[in-house]
C-alpha cells in the first residue's frame, strides 16, 4: 500500500485472530423504560464490559430555583413538591420548616404530628413504587401490581385529606392547609391495617427469589467511601453501611420523639452495598414507616381539639437572615438553603435534592460491570429524574 506524507497506514487483520476491535459507544436513554424518565447514560463498552459511563443529564431542568425567587412563600410550596413527584409532601416541608425557623414560629402541635404521619404514609408510597418498578426491570411482571394495590390504600386518605393524589400542596407556613377530614383517622386505620396485613405477599415475591438474588447479589457495590466522596444518601447510603438518618441524627418535627429510645423509630442498614441489600432496605423501611404511621395516629387520636395552623397576615414577610433546612425524604437527604432580605419573595432558595448524587455515583459504580448488569444497577439507585434536574 503506497501512502503519501501526513497519511497513516492500516492494516486490518484476516480471520478470527486478527480482527481489528475498538471501544463501541452506547447510549442508554435520554427515553428508555429503565431510566424513569429522560436520562441519558453514555457508556463506553469493551465487549459486554462497561470501560466508563457518564450520565448526562438536564433533559427536564425546569429552573425550579428561580421559579421560587419570583413567588411568594405560599405560592413556593405548589413548585416545591414537584421535583421529586413520588415524595411531594416530603419536599414541601424543606421549604415551610426554614421560613417557620426564620419567623420564629411555633407551630401547633396537631399540626406538627399530622405533618409527621403525611410525611411517613408519603414514605411508603415513595418505596411501594420502586418495590414493585425495579422486579419489574428485572423482568418480573407480578410484584407492581402487588406494589400498586397498596399504594391504592394510602393514595386513598391522602387524597381524601389533601385533594391531590401526588401534588398535595397540604403544607402551610405555620401548618397544614386546613383540618383533617371527620372520622379520616379511622380510615387511616384501616389502611395501615390492610397495608401492613397484605405486605407479606410482596415480601415473599422479591426475597429470597432465586432469579433476583442471581441478578442482585454481589452486582453494583457501592463502597461506603464512595458515598461519602459522592454525597449519596437515603436507603442506598444505610445499604451501604452508613448509618444516617436525619430523622434520628438532626431531628424535626415529632421525629425527636419516634427516634428516642423506646419509640418505634430505627435506621436500616445492610453493609453489603450491592443492588440486593438497597432493595431489602427499600422493604424494611416500609415496615419501619408503617410503626412511625401507626405511633402518629395514636398520637393524634389522644390530643385534644385544637387548632391545625396559624393565622398568617395578607403579605408574608420574612425577616432578613438565612438558613439551611435539611429534611430526610425518602430517597436521601433534600436540603434548601434560604436567604432572605426581608421581603415576601426569597432573594435566594437553592434546592439540594437526594436523586442527582445518586445518579452521580453511577460513573464510579458502573465501570467494569458486564452491560446486562446495568439496568440492576441503575435501577437500584432509587432515583426521579425530575429530582436529578429540578
Amino acid at each position: 500500500m503506497t501512502t503519501t506524507p501526513g497519511q497513516r497506514e492500516l492494516t486490518v487483520g484476516v480471520g478470527a485472530g486478527g480482527l481489528a476491535t475498538s471501544d463501541m459507544v452506547l447510549n442508554i436513554g435520554p427515553q428508555h423504560p429503565a431510566t424513569h424518565g429522560v436520562l441519558r447514560l453514555r457508556i463506553v463498552l469493551d465487549g459486554e464490559r462497561i470501560v466508563s459511563a457518564e450520565p448526562i443529564v438536564g433533559y427536564m431542568h425546569r429552573g425550579a430555583e428561580k421559579l421560587f425567587e419570583v413567588r411568594d412563600y405560599r405560592q413556593i410550596i405548589v413548585l416545591a413538591n414537584r421535583h421529586d413527584w413520588l415524595s411531594a409532601f416530603a419536599n414541601e416541608l424543606g421549604v415551610v420548616l426554614g421560613v417557620e425557623q426564620l419567623l420564629g414560629m411555633e407551630v401547633p402541635e396537631r399540626a406538627v404530628w399530622a405533618r409527621t404521619l403525611l410525611a411517613e404514609l408519603n414514605r411508603v408510597l415513595n418505596h411501594l413504587m420502586f418495590l414493585g418498578s425495579y422486579p419489574l426491570e428485572l423482568g418480573a411482571i407480578t410484584p407492581i401490581f402487588y406494589s400498586f394495590r397498596e399504594r391504592e390504600e394510602l393514595q386513598a386518605v391522602m387524597e381524601e385529606a389533601s385533594g391531590g393524589r401526588m401534588h398535595y400542596m397540604f403544607n402551610r407556613v405555620g401548618g397544614l392547609k386546613e383540618d383533617l377530614p371527620a372520622g379520616w383517622l379511622g380510615r387511616v386505620d384501616h389502611a395501615i391495617n390492610a397495608v401492613r396485613a397484605r405486605l407479606p405477599d410482596l415480601r415473599n415475591m422479591l426475597v429470597g427469589n432465586e432469579i433476583l438474588n442471581a441478578r442482585t447479589r454481589g452486582v453494583g457495590v457501592l463502597s461506603p467511601d464512595l458515598v461519602h466522596a459522592y454525597g449519596v444518601s437515603g436507603p442506598i447510603a444505610r445499604a451501604s453501611g452508613v448509618d444516617v438518618d436525619l430523622r434520628r441524627d438532626a431531628p424535626y418535627l415529632a421525629y425527636g420523639e419516634l427516634f428516642a429510645d423506646g419509640g418505634p423509630g430505627r435506621v436500616v442498614t445492610r453493609t453489603e452495598g450491592d443492588c440486593l441489600a438497597r432493595l431489602e432496605v427499600l422493604l424494611e423501611q416500609t415496615d419501619v414507616s408503617l410503626d412511625l404511621a401507626r405511633a402518629c395516629l395514636e398520637r393524634l387520636r389522644a390530643l385534644p381539639r385544637g387548632p391545625i395552623n396559624v393565622k398568617l397576615p395578607k403579605v408574608l414577610k420574612v425577616p432578613e437572615g438565612h438558613l439551611y433546612t435539611a429534611t430526610e425524604n425518602p430517597l436521601g437527604l433534600n436540603g434548601y438553603y434560604l436567604v432572605s432580605r426581608g421581603e415576601k419573595t426569597p432573594w435566594r432558595l437553592k434546592l439540594r435534592s437526594a436523586s442527582f448524587n445518586n445518579v452521580s455515583v453511577l460513573t464510579q459504580v458502573l465501570p467494569g460491570q458486564v452491560i446486562a448488569d446495568m439496568v440492576a444497577i441503575l435501577g437500584s439507585m432509587f432515583f426521579v429524574v425530575g429530582d436529578v434536574d429540578k
